[in-house]
């Protein structure tokens, strides 16, 4: 496992790709959150004060999925899977050492850009107060999370446009459907189990009882499909020649 760390480490800085997803995940985050920190004011007393400083999580899950793909998907294009099958033979372990590896980078990318974003946004919220940690953790766990459904997806997949496509529609394509359906009942059952509409309950800070789920529970269905996806992807892996 060491050794198959170190590999996918290297691998990963060693190419400009995934160095440029990263800032772009930080910059995209930051970007809009300040954006919509400076149109939006929080002056009424039901205003969210957190809110405009995490609207930039919803673009900003864009570049950490991406990356996620290519850790994968670049080496079925590139047939550097076979070389990195050949060094490291158990398969699982591949698999494993690129979700820690890819785990750790957009953890540290989410903290920046999720501090930044606040920061950025003027928010008032107080840092050591405990819906502030539960909304700014929950929001760095959130990014993560979908970064590991993106190299489930692309595990399974293996195609890079192919992949990018299913991840991105798995996030964005449900809150839409959800919106187009008139039925209150199913844009409900739609939210419980979209990734995004699901985890990003975890930023909410007022009226948690109109939610559709409470917030850690509406992580935990993305902590679903991203664990889902990953044994799918580490099953195909497996049984699948590369």
């Amino acid at each position: 496992m060491r050794a198959a760390l170190r590999a996918e480490w290297t691998k990963l800085w060693t190419v400009a790709g995934p160095c440029g997803l990263l800032l772009g995940l930080i910059v995209a985050t930051i970007g809009l959150s300040a954006a919509a920190g400076a149109v939006v004011t929080c002056a009424s007393a039901g205003c969210d004060p957190l809110g405009p400083g995490l609207v930039g999580v919803r673009l900003g899950q864009a570049p950490a999925a991406v990356l996620a793909v290519l850790m994968i998907s670049g080496e079925y294009s590139s047939g550097l899977i076979r070389t990195t099958l050949t060094a490291v033979p158990r398969r699982p372990v591949v698999l494993a050492a690129k979700a820690v590896v890819l785990a750790g980078v957009v953890a540290v990318a989410a903290t920046i850009a999720v501090l930044g974003s606040l920061a950025a946004a003027g928010t008032t919220a107080r840092p050591g107060d405990g819906t502030t940690l539960r909304v700014t953790g929950g929001s760095i766990l959130y990014l993560v999370l979908i970064a590991l459904l993106g190299l489930g997806v692309a595990a399974v997949v293996r195609d890079s446009a192919t992949s990018v496509g299913v991840i991105l529609g798995l996030v964005y394509l449900f809150p839409v459907i959800a919106q187009v359906i008139g039925d209150p009942h199913w844009q409900r059952v739609l939210q419980r189990i979209a990734p995004m509409s699901a985890g990003l309950t975890v930023q909410a800070t007022g009226d948690l009882g109109g939610l559709p789920l409470s917030p850690w529970a509406g992580l935990a269905v993305t902590a679903g499909w991203a664990a889902a996806a990953l044994v799918a992807g580490g099953l195909v892996l497996h049984f699948r020649d590369a």
